[in-house]
């Protein structure tokens, strides 16, 4: 009969498995974005956001595509925060972000989220932090967008962020979304920054 020495309490094997793949619950998307002409961006889209988009600068368009599914996405500056703006392909809103700082997240929340980080993945850097406003849980996409101009600390945002992580197989990068108490949403590996991708 074969047996396995226990480590923790469970066969070397099972840990040996868990610990070579992904954390648990993390989805394999992998995204890819690229940049796109303006007109090549959803009209309808284009005519909302219009009256936002006076005061901004370095306005780009992209397009996003996954395994499941694609989204278009607007990018600017505005009052020195670099803003994101993401739509379905029929030109509906989806959320609006905005990319902060460890320092402007609450002390509890951000303590819950390195809490997770640390627990899950031991060593890790963060590349990105955006404060997310989802169109889903706003009454209409006016209130949506004014919320993210205004940068809003809600109980309806969410916090979603990009990490480096070191594992068996060379460096990993994961986005991880959580709610605005620090509680994890959603987990997915992602493609590293440096990929055919401009940010900003």
């Amino acid at each position: 009969m074969t047996r396995f020495r226990l480590f923790g309490g469970f066969p070397t094997l099972v840990v040996l498995l868990l610990l070579a793949g992904a954390p648990a619950g993390a989805q394999q998307k992998q995204e890819r974005e690229f940049r796109i002409r303006k007109a090549q961006f959803p009209e309808t889209a284009r005519e909302m956001m219009e009256p936002y988009l006076e005061e901004v600068r370095r306005l780009r368009f992209y397009k996003e595509i996954d395994s499941a599914r694609s989204s278009f996405e607007m990018k600017f500056k505005h009052r020195r925060l670099h803003y994101s703006v993401e739509f379905t392909p029929d030109g509906e809103l989806e959320d609006a972000e905005v990319r902060i700082r460890a320092v402007d997240i609450p002390n509890e929340t951000l303590e819950a989220i390195r809490a997770h980080l640390k627990e899950t993945y031991g060593r890790y850097r963060v590349r990105k932090i955006q404060q997310q406003y989802p169109r889903a849980s706003f009454e209409s996409d006016s209130q949506t967008l004014k919320n993210a101009f205004q940068n809003l600390l809600l109980p309806e945002i969410r916090y979603e962020l990009v990490i480096q992580t070191r594992q068996q197989s060379g460096l990993a990068h994961y986005e991880i979304l959580y709610d605005s108490g620090g509680r994890v949403l959603k987990t997915r590996e992602s493609l590293p920054p440096n990929y055919n991708h401009v940010l900003y």
